[in-house]
């Protein structure tokens, strides 16, 4: 896809930096219990004590401004545009999609295509997913003065992870899970942190994020679903895991789950006493979320769960906002559709020619999409109409 030009990317490294209920699962090879840590020893690899890593951990978390409003992790949708336009919407920090390692350190063109960033986007958490702890080292270094952890991708349950042994899979392999972490503790100068599943017992779960802890990671994203339980529509995540982990753990801990709303945000943090949340699938609907809005439906089937939220915002908006990013900070194709399907999402189901419209074109450029958002603007002025209405009586 084409969009306006911007100011010419300059070359870092190799990419582009702008310039401004489940029972036990019967496939883990052991239980998470039978690796267990002295928890207040040393680690042998790089010999800092517990304590000292707990305290620097905090330092760093309050020195970046403890951001709680994270815009989670999403392949081929948490590119820069898309984070920034969340950033101006509230949310106070960032991880980029993730990255394959071996990919990353190997081949200039994908850096190219797949990591930029700029001053403004920050904290920024680059996450990488990998099974060779040299090769996740190659390539956390080549990123390491522009982002605020490296983050290793513990937590993706999708069929590709399983192929390529990566992300929950390595709920399998826990040695290595703890050699990639202190790899990159022991060589890195900007924290390690880790985004995990929970096992199917609590018990596991726990042990698994204190095993992270002691090996050096600074701050842990705990989801709350296991890893078989991939649908967010269907499968709540357990709120109450999330809490266990945190009251066990000494680092900060970031929960993910169940946020639709900023008042979800803001229960969640005060039932589980995370020091943040992550939001994903529901960011890509609205990415003003963390400011407060709710987007206008073309039905007022889940009006009632929408709480008592005054401030609205059209969709539409949210499309001309995310293309003035990219115009700024120019996005592959494939992220810009992408968004463009999810903003649009729930109207194109109301209006499905112009869906069609967008997918039969096979090269659009932002005037383009802009023209279409605003055909879609005018068929939902009725709408929007009478949402204004009800909102004066």
């Amino acid at each position: 896809m084409a969009v306006a030009a911007a100011q010419a990317p300059l070359q870092i490294n190799g990419f582009h930096c702008a310039a401004a209920e489940p029972g036990k699962n019967s496939d883990f090879l052991f239980s998470i219990s039978k690796f267990r840590l002295d928890l207040e020893a040393e680690l042998p690899l790089n010999s800092f004590s517990l304590s000292r890593h707990i305290e620097r951990s905090w330092d760093h978390w309050r020195r970046i401004g403890a951001p709680k409003f994270m815009v989670a992790p999403m392949v081929d949708q948490s590119e820069l545009p898309f984070r920034m336009l969340c950033r101006k919407y509230g949310a106070t920090g960032a991880y980029t999609p993730m990255l394959h390692a071996r990919l990353f350190s190997e081949d200039r063109k994908y850096r190219n295509y797949e990591f930029t960033t700029c001053p403004e986007d920050r904290p920024l958490l680059i996450q990488f997913c990998a099974n060779n702890p040299d090769t996740l080292l190659a390539a956390a270094k080549l990123v390491e003065p522009f982002c605020d952890y490296i983050d290793i991708n513990l937590g993706c349950p999708q069929r590709i992870a399983k192929r390529g042994n990566y992300g929950a899979f390595l709920m399998d392999d826990l040695p290595l899970v703890q050699a990639l972490v202190t790899k990159l503790v022991s060589n890195l100068d900007v924290p390690v942190s880790c985004k995990i599943r929970m096992f199917p017992s609590l018990d596991d779960t726990i042990s698994y994020a204190k095993m992270l802890e002691s090996s050096g990671c600074s701050l842990l994203a705990v989801h709350g679903r296991t890893r078989e339980q991939k649908c967010s529509r269907t499968v709540r995540a357990d709120w109450e895991v999330i809490r266990a982990v945190k009251q066990a753990l000494r680092i900060p801990v970031l929960a993910n789950g169940n946020i639709r709303w900023l008042e979800d945000a803001e229960r969640c943090i005060q039932e589980t006493g995370v020091d943040g949340v992550l939001s994903a699938e529901s960011l890509l609907e609205n990415p003003a979320l963390f400011a407060g809005y709710r987007t206008f439906k073309p039905s007022d089937s889940e009006d009632e769960e929408q709480g008592s939220s005054k401030l609205m915002i059209d969709p539409v908006t949210l499309l001309m906002e995310y293309l003035d990013q990219c115009e700024k900070y120019p996005a592959p194709d494939k992220c810009i559709r992408a968004h463009v399907h999810r903003l649009l999402g729930e109207w194109f189901r109301v209006h499905p020619d112009l869906r069609e419209k967008l997918n039969r074109e096979h090269k659009v450029d932002s005037t383009w999409l802009r023209d279409l958002g605003r055909e879609m603007l005018e068929r939902m002025r009725p709408k929007l109409g009478e949402v204004a209405e009800e909102a004066s009586d």
